[in-house]
């Protein structure tokens, strides 16, 4: 009960807000005459404005209240004032309730004042439109986009998309009232014309409200698309789509064909009476359309967003996949053909308009075509699918989970898939399917982590691979999954050198938690944002001069502000350890050092050393340079790079690089995508 009451707050007044701004941008624009009917519809429109500046702060308080009652889940709080004051002061939804609450009162007092003017000029409704998008600037900072970052970049787009929205949606309550007051006039020149300026400013309008919604929707969704249709706020958005697309297509009707018709000279014809009615009839379907729109867009926006609402079942036996079908035969010819009747419906759509089609006829064959085209397009994209493709991994792409699943890998499936994953090991001759090159080819990149979770549970149809739901617990798993993905991200990083590409950062690396020998523990996350970090593999007593020279310029090392983590790539002896560690200013990790060495020894694969063949062999000193978003920039193995950063110089100057770079880009992600 207390959630409908809330949701129907919530609609209430932002559609109150929305007419209210998008009715004072309608009568900025349009010229307003002294003719008596003209008078008469603005005066009736603006009789609205009081109750709808009512409505807005009144409608923010029922929010408050449900609020309050939700979190606390007893009514007889709201009694006492200190409930109030709590949720205010010291909550961000309280604090961003107050800003959409005190700019809710100066529209009230901007409408108060509006109505106090006896002549209004444009400028009045231009601040009154002013006034009315300040509420929805504030309510923007209450977004999905703006819970995870409150800043400009967050926010700005979903303010811009409300503000778009209330002008396009706004202004149809003000184009119902000026067309029904001028059905009663005679002459309906100035009425349609006046409809024909405010419809040529609906398309730049409504182009807007797409892109920021685009923009809106790409950040929510974070790549996701397969959610619009397989998640509860996926569903909704749909609808929210179809709805608009339905709009759109009444507005086109409206601009490009009842319009012009009622601005004909004839005004006693029968098609001018016949598209007035069309006008009055379909205007009106568009408004009840649009506040439904309004309320799903209310619905959305306190739905489970989809980063944090996993695909748990794809409900399809298919996807679209480009990547994954590009390449096979005829799949280009097949897209381009299709993509060519689709264009052929647009230049149809067009070209009936300029030739003065049958409105039916130009809908018919655009449509046909439209349908063909993607009836042709959209088959040799999809791919075969399964409940958990779209699954996320619960288990973060971290040494711990590489190293546990390169130890599983190597026990189930080393005899056939090798021991790099080429598909040749002992068994993979006697199979009748022949195996995928896990690390070479692009079978990682063209299919989701949840399909391997599939195979590895239930096997693979027409083929020898086994299920190992018996075997292998869920996450062993998805440790197995990270393993191989953490083998072919280790192949493609083979183009990394001992030099640094400024603002060039894709390599991912795994994450890791580690305790040192001086008592210091930590993650790496932790130096985002702060630090640059140089790992250091190393073997003793083959490292020792070179741990003799990091000690040595460590403290030039600290004025870059550079954290430096030293790893045994095997684990020492106990004298060996002490040996090492002496007077050393930065620590030997050691609890974590094994699983941490295992993953990125997946990362020692150069263009001039591939190292694919057998078992591999673990180079005996290994440098990496992460960078302070997270990721790996460069890498040094002295056996394979020689020089390198031998030269202390040469290694100051890529870690100069990275402290100069400006650009701040999105750290990588926890779990295998």
């Amino acid at each position: 009960m207390v959630e409908a009451i809330a949701l129907i707050a919530r609609w209430f007044q932002l559609a109150a807000n929305l007419i209210l701004l998008g009715s004072c941008v309608f009568l900025t624009i349009v010229s307003i005459s002294k003719q008596a009917y003209e008078e008469k519809w603005v005066k009736k429109l603006e009789r609205f404005f009081l109750w709808l500046a009512f409505i807005v702060p009144i409608g923010l308080l029922a929010i408050l209240t449900t609020t309050i009652i939700q979190i606390s889940g007893d009514t007889s709080l709201l009694a006492h004032p200190d409930t109030w004051l709590n949720i205010l002061a010291n909550t961000q939804v309280g604090q961003v309730w107050i800003g959409r609450f005190a700019s809710a009162i100066l529209l009230l007092i901007t409408v108060i004042y509006l109505r106090q003017v006896s002549f209004r000029t444009r400028w009045h409704y231009v601040i009154c439109a002013f006034a009315s998008s300040l509420p929805l600037i504030a309510s923007s900072l209450a977004s999905h986009t703006a819970a995870e970052e409150l800043s400009v970049f967050a926010v700005f787009p979903y303010a811009l998309h409300l503000i778009f929205a209330g002008i396009w949606f706004g202004a149809l309550p003000a184009f119902l009232v000026l067309f029904y007051t001028s059905k009663q006039c005679e002459d309906n020149q100035l009425t349609a014309k006046t409809l024909d300026r405010f419809s040529t400013l609906a398309l730049p309008v409504m182009i807007m409200i797409i892109l920021s919604g685009f923009i809106v929707g790409d950040r929510i969704f974070d790549g996701q698309y397969a959610a619009l249709v397989a998640t509860t706020y996926g569903w909704l958005l749909s609808s929210k789509l179809i709805l608009l697309v339905i709009i759109l297509l009444i507005a086109w009707c409206v601009r490009s064909h009842w319009l012009p018709v009622m601005m004909g000279r004839d005004q006693t014809s029968d098609h001018v009476i016949e598209s007035k009615d069309s006008i009055w009839k379909w205007v009106r379907i568009e408004l009840f359309l649009a506040l439904i729109l309004v309320l799903l867009a209310t619905i959305i926006t306190h739905t489970t967003p989809v980063k944090h609402a996993a695909i748990e079942n794809w409900p399809f036996p298919f996807r679209f996949s480009i990547v994954a079908t590009w390449n096979q035969p005829n799949v280009a010819v097949q897209v381009w053909v299709g993509l060519f009747f689709v264009l052929s419906a647009f230049a149809v759509f067009k070209l009936g308009k300029h030739r003065n089609w049958v409105l039916k006829r130009i809908i018919t064959i655009s449509m046909i075509l439209m349908i063909s085209g993607l009836a042709i397009a959209l088959p040799p994209l999809a791919i075969k699918a399964y409940p958990e493709t779209y699954r996320k991994s619960p288990v973060p792409f971290d040494a711990i989970s590489i190293a546990n699943g390169a130890s599983v890998f190597k026990e189930h499936c080393v005899e056939c898939h090798g021991y790099q994953g080429k598909g040749n090991g002992i068994k993979s001759r006697t199979l009748s399917t022949k195996l995928p090159d896990l690390l070479i080819e692009p079978h990682i990149r063209e299919h989701t982590p949840g399909d391997f979770f599939n195979w590895i549970t239930y096997g693979m149809a027409d083929t020898d691979m086994p299920g190992y739901a018996d075997k292998i617990p869920d996450e062993d798993r998805w440790d197995v999954i990270n393993f191989i993905h953490a083998l072919s991200r280790g192949y493609q990083a083979r183009i990394l050198t001992p030099e640094v590409v400024p603002d060039n950062a894709f390599v991912k690396p795994p994450v890791f938690s580690y305790s040192g020998h001086d008592g210091s523990s930590g993650a790496l996350q932790d130096f985002r944002d702060t630090k640059a970090v140089l790992l250091v593999f190393f073997s003793w007593p083959q490292s020792q001069m070179r741990i003799e020279k990091l000690k040595l310029i460590y403290d030039r090392l600290s004025e870059l502000n550079i954290a430096l983590l030293a790893i045994p790539l095997t684990e020492p002896a106990p004298e060996e350890l002490a040996q090492a560690s002496v007077d050393l200013p930065f620590p030997i990790v050691t609890a974590g050092a094994d699983e941490i060495s295992t993953s990125y020894s997946l990362w020692r694969r150069t263009m001039n050393n591939p190292d694919i063949i057998g078992r591999g062999t673990i180079p005996e000193h290994m440098e990496f340079l992460i960078d302070r978003n997270g990721y790996l920039r460069a890498r040094w193995i002295p056996d394979v790079d020689r020089t390198g950063w031998a030269e202390i110089d040469v290694l100051i100057r890529q870690i100069s690089l990275l402290n100069n770079e400006k650009a701040k880009k999105p750290y990588p992600e926890d779990y295998i995508r």
